[in-house]
């Protein structure tokens, strides 16, 4: 019997310390599951936390992105707006540059045909001197063609009339001989029209002119032009017969000479050779 109860003690004994075994295995079990849960709680946490950064990385790098490209859009269409506006400026600048051009014409030629309205009254009126006087500015004005065409004929008939009117009126001061009246009706007459038929007519009433008023030397010259000019040969004789007369006023002894000889080559049968002659000798005689 007490056999029997220590077998029994001894299998409690043993299933208590194989229970006990069993505890501490389980125990050890629960330990390193706990130990492991909190390293995989570790590492999800650290993921996590990764994830977190890169997915706030993410963020701000789209929301820079973003704000780039936003940017440059909003560039693009600043430069294109300001572009546009700059155009439209250049626009609105040649516009009004035009329309002042435009405006400016119909004002020049609004004043243009009054003008040529008031000319052609002193055309009608024959107002030569006015005609002449007033020329220079009218045609300066945008006339057209046909008008500045009239215009010019009226000025040039008139200039033609009123330098033969000036040429007429020394010729007959030089009848009087009344010399500076007639110098300066000559004068009048060069300034109207120098180069009409009449001009080497009037140079020589003029060179006369200047030599009855002790004026040789200026004489001189315009003498000199007529007898030289081939084409004025109504005049060579008498302009070289007054030259060497105002050659001699001045005592250019040599340069008489000469222009009495050329005289006398050029125009034996002029009226004015006898005493192209008789001036020679006598030059010759006395220098």
């Amino acid at each position: 019997m007490v056999h029997e109860v220590d077998e029994e003690l001894r299998e409690i004994k043993r299933e208590i310390i194989e229970s006990r075994g069993l505890v501490i295995k389980t125990n050890n079990l629960t330990n390193a599951l706990s130990a492991d849960i909190k390293s995989i709680a570790k590492r999800q946490q650290t993921y996590e936390r990764r994830l977190s950064w890169n997915s706030a990385t993410a963020y701000i790098v789209f929301v820079v992105v973003v704000f780039a490209a936003l940017k440059l859009a909003w560039d693009a269409r600043v430069d294109q707006i300001k572009a546009e506006t700059e155009q439209r400026a250049l626009d609105n600048d040649r516009l009004r540059k035009e329309q002042r051009e435009a405006q400016k014409r119909d004002e020049d030629r609004s004043r243009a045909e009054s003008r040529a309205a008031q000319f052609y009254d002193l055309v009608r009126a024959g107002k030569r001197v006015e005609l002449v006087e007033q020329w220079e500015q009218v045609k300066k004005e945008p006339l057209s063609k046909a008008e500045l065409a009239m215009f010019s004929d009226a000025v040039e008939r008139a200039r033609n009339d009123l330098a033969g009117q000036l040429y007429q009126q020394g010729m007959d001061k030089v009848r009087v001989q009344r010399w500076q009246e007639a110098a300066t009706a000559f004068e009048e007459s060069l300034k109207y029209k120098d180069d009409s038929a009449i001009g080497p007519s009037v140079r020589l009433g003029l060179s006369e002119s200047y030599r009855h008023l002790n004026r040789q030397r200026e004489a001189i010259p315009i003498l000199t032009l007529l007898a030289e000019n081939a084409v004025d040969k109504e005049v060579h004789d008498d302009a070289l017969y007054l030259l060497a007369w105002c050659q001699t006023d001045v005592q250019a002894w040599n340069d008489a000479k000469n222009t009495w000889r050329t005289l006398i080559r050029r125009f034996p049968e002029s009226r004015l050779t006898a005493e192209a002659k008789l001036q020679l000798a006598q030059l010759q005689l006395m220098h």
